[in-house]
């Protein structure tokens, strides 16, 4: 599918999907502003993904509203339905990832529960 500025689409970005507007077309990617977060990104390392013994266990902050991304085109998906609100968005893809991660006995759960308590701290939510 052809896209252009201005559309509505959702994106992946890392472990992240996202709402938000076309701002340009690139030869591999799109520029996605955010409006809404559908999915929060999964915490620890991208390179080894669920494993809490890494060296560097990392918080991986959801990308803020009107953050500017680009996402691969291959990731870049029509929005269907309504664009939602970023803040009630970014809350209740928290609420999700938080159920999926409390039904996980793993460290890396416990690991990445602890970095969202932080993280939703610093949002102000």
């Amino acid at each position: 599918m052809e896209f252009q500025p201005g559309d509505y689409v959702t994106g992946i970005y890392k472990t992240g999907k996202y709402a938000g507007v076309v701002t340009a077309i690139r030869p591999m990617h799109i520029l996605v502003q955010v409006k809404a977060v559908l999915k929060h990104p999964q915490q620890g390392d991208l390179h080894i993904p669920k494993e809490a013994e890494v060296p560097l266990f990392h918080e991986r902050r959801a990308l803020s509203y009107n953050e500017q991304t680009n996402v691969p085109k291959n990731m870049v998906k029509p929005l269907e339905g309504d664009l939602p609100d970023y803040s009630m968005s970014l809350l209740k893809s928290i609420d999700q990832m938080r159920i999926l991660l409390n039904n996980d006995e793993s460290l890396w759960a416990k690991k990445s529960l602890a970095c969202l308590d932080q993280l939703e701290n610093d949002y102000k939510l």
